[in-house]
């Protein structure tokens, strides 16, 4: 049985917080599009390609298991 009453460990959470920057990351890039409407690069694909890593990021913090 395992002794860690807590589903996650110390490194599972500072996994997320830095997966949850990626994606505040992300949004702010998408936001700083000066295109009209955020048509540019930066709002079209910079942006949710970030976000994408971001959400990426935080499913293997969440499966991350020390072995």
């Amino acid at each position: 049985m395992n002794n860690n009453p807590l589903p996650f460990t110390k490194y599972n959470y500072r996994l997320m917080l830095i997966g949850i920057a990626i994606i505040v990351l992300g949004f702010t890039i998408m936001g700083l599009d000066q295109q009209m409407h955020g048509f540019g690069f930066m709002g079209l694909t910079l942006g949710p390609v970030t976000v994408l890593f971001g959400f990426l990021f935080q499913f293997y913090a969440i499966f991350y298991k020390k072995k």
